[in-house]
């Protein structure tokens, strides 16, 4: 059985200088390029936003980023534009090594409701693709890491458990949002409680 590689959203937009840059998210980039050659496979995800996207702010007049409201009866934090597709924003970060990517996962690409998982959209109605992209390969196992760990890197593992994969995630290759402090440790916990481990770069080696 194949083990598999997932960096998630490791796009402009959520790096320095982006339209919703995590702290510190350029500091993933390395660990990413470091730990690639130790799969059997790398996918990376991207956030693929039409412009009239429900998430974003700027789409729902008198609303402001941070806030956040019900949208089909689902719970929904907006953001500011990000990730638009085709933009400068969605593309991968500069410095990323894109020469092993095996598969790239779009998701968000549906204006009426966001993506943070990997795997599904927020209504769990919609799949990516990825679950059967894996399946086809024979993966098992699974490594993943990006941004952010509090949102789509969490919702990943949690829909990858729930599927049955053997999750993991790269704690040095996470940074996170933190819209709320202590944000990032929650995530980190609610992960472990369902089985998710984490490891370090030196236990990849």
């Amino acid at each position: 059985m194949k083990k598999a590689l997932i960096m998630v959203d490791l796009q402009n937009d959520f790096c320095r200088g982006g339209s919703l840059a995590v702290p510190e998210g350029d500091a993933v980039i390395a660990i990413a390029n470091q730990v690639q050659p130790y799969f059997d496979l790398v996918i990376a995800t991207k956030d693929w936003h039409p412009e009239d996207h429900m998430s974003f702010a700027s789409n729902h007049p008198g609303k402001k980023v941070g806030d956040v409201m019900m949208v089909d009866n689902l719970s929904q934090v907006l953001w500011p534009d990000h990730c638009v597709q085709e933009s400068k924003g969605s593309e991968f970060h500069p410095q990323l090594d894109t020469s092993r990517i095996n598969k790239i996962i779009y998701k968000g690409t549906d204006k009426k409701v966001d993506s943070y998982s990997a795997f599904f959209d927020n209504a769990h109605l919609l799949a990516t693709g990825l679950i059967d992209y894996l399946e086809s390969e024979s993966v098992s196992e699974i490594y993943i890491m990006g941004l952010a760990t509090d949102y789509c890197v969490k919702y990943s593992c949690l829909d990858a458990e729930l599927l049955g994969f053997n999750v993991h995630v790269i704690k040095e290759g996470c940074r996170g949002v933190e819209l709320s402090p202590g944000d990032v440790q929650s995530a980190l916990r609610e992960m472990e409680s369902c089985g998710v481990k984490m490891v370090s770069v030196k236990d990849i080696k």
